[in-house]
């Protein structure tokens, strides 16, 4: 007699192979790129080396206490030089080990944001077939791929108020740690000073201060909300007022006007949040105390250290901005020319420029089908984080007016910016996507 499994057995049964195939084709792109970067720029044997080890290392530390090699992973975010970064070898083996160990589950995200980032990565795909570098278009496509499941998995991953105060934590320390090195390297060099910083730009261990500046702005939008509506964090008030202005510190001194506007951008968004709350007249009073106690310490900051010549500099139109906006102007032509796209990582390639703009990359190399769906996922997602903070639903006490903020600031970022391969703005994604799914599960929370 033939047994009939139940729809659900069935269900669950597709969404773990999808999620196996998924984190299989992950790794495998990761370490595709590793590959391919490694042949273009060879690396002394001693530091190949230590990759290796520190991979036998990461292995070992998942399968024995995978909680806490999250937590490295999460702190190895401020450290993105190369790509792949050390970050992506941590997470690309807590991926794996998650699909071997069953705990990589797909049902934890909504469905629409599943059917979305596949859709992207197809049509990467099927745009390949114009690349004019191969070799680029898989190293690039090998990041976008591992990103977008690293988003898939950590919204799997935060399914409890413990997992994301481990997250926020180790986020936060990164975050802050950066800053710090990076605003002292600038104003009060020491050895090694030089390679937290870009000539008179902070940078930290990234390759540009203007990743390094929007990097800082999450955390320091967390920030704002706990301290006027503390959930996770168990800081005292100076604490985490001194924490917030060291995170303000490190975006002024990346001097990158497109992380100005996302931190001016997120910080109205969790004000209006608050405000507009039940109540939120005196948190709203709160966080406008806040924010003009740390206006005043960069002020007095910008005086001492001689830097305001070359902020009214950064402020000012630059010569390069008609070129950036050239280069978005011939992403529309590329796309007039090939309705597919010219395939992921080319654009660079076609126009000799950089792209300066997520959604001019995704309509030149995904074609007009690609920037719809970049914009379907990343409106999708801003909908989720709008409805989640109205109705004041954290992710397991992470502020929903937080992220919703930060998310908003990536937005108005990547009109001016690149932010496709920004490992923060799939973080933020996957803690919008994790509250949404946790409200989803239990709609009176």
């Amino acid at each position: 007699m033939e047994i009939v499994q139940p729809i659900a057995v069935r269900r669950g049964q597709a969404v773990r192979a999808a999620a196996l195939s998924a984190a299989a084709a992950s790794l495998l792109a990761v370490f595709l790129a590793l590959g391919l970067a490694l042949g273009r720029h060879p690396l002394p044997v001693p530091l190949v080396l230590g990759f290796g080890l520190g991979l036998l290392g990461t292995l070992a530390l998942a399968l024995t206490r995978y909680d806490a090699a999250v937590a490295v992973g999460i702190l190895l975010l401020a450290a993105v030089r190369i790509e792949p970064a050390p970050a992506d070898l941590v997470f690309g083996v807590l991926i794996a080990v998650a699909v071997a160990t069953w705990r990589f589950d797909l049902q934890r995200v909504p469905l629409s944001i599943t059917l979305l980032v596949a859709a992207f990565l197809a049509l990467n795909l099927i745009a390949s077939i114009e690349v004019i570098d191969a070799a680029r278009a898989v190293n690039f496509f090998g990041i976008t791929l591992y990103l977008g499941v690293f988003g898939l998995w950590l919204a799997s991953y935060v399914r409890s108020s413990s997992r994301a105060r481990l997250v926020l934590v180790a986020y936060l320390a990164a975050a802050v740690l950066s800053a710090a090195l990076a605003c002292l390297a600038l104003l009060a060099p020491f050895p090694g000073s030089d390679a937290f910083v870009r000539g008179p730009r902070a940078q930290g261990l990234f390759k540009d201060p203007n990743v390094f500046g929007p990097f800082l702005v999450p955390a320091a939008l967390v920030l704002m909300e706990e301290i006027v509506a503390p959930r996770l964090l168990r800081l005292r008030l100076p604490a985490k007022l001194v924490l917030l202005s060291v995170l303000t510190l490190g975006v002024l001194f990346s001097f990158s006007r497109a992380a100005w506007l996302n931190l001016a951008v997120g910080t109205l968004v969790v004000f209006s949040v608050l405000a507009l709350r039940r109540g939120g007249f005196g948190r709203a009073a709160m966080l406008g105390a806040t924010v003009l106690l740390a206006g005043a310490a960069l002020a007095v900051t910008v005086a001492a250290s001689s830097s305001l010549t070359f902020l009214e500099e950064r402020a000012s139109f630059q010569a390069y901005d008609t070129q950036r906006f050239g280069a978005q102007l011939s992403g529309v032509d590329l796309a007039a020319e090939y309705p597919l796209g010219i395939g992921p990582g080319q654009f660079e390639r076609a126009s000799q420029l950089s792209a300066h703009s997520t959604y001019v990359r995704a309509l030149a190399e995904e074609g007009i089908l690609g920037l719809l769906v970049v914009l379907a996922l990343m409106v999708l997602t801003l909908g989720f984080a709008g409805r989640n903070a109205v109705l004041g639903a954290d992710t397991y006490g992470i502020g929903s007016a937080a992220l919703f903020g930060a998310w908003c600031g990536i937005l108005a970022n990547s009109v001016f910016v690149d932010t496709l391969h920004w490992r923060h703005l799939w973080l933020v994604a996957a803690l919008i996507w994790a509250g949404t799914a946790l409200r989803a599960r239990y709609p009176g929370r």
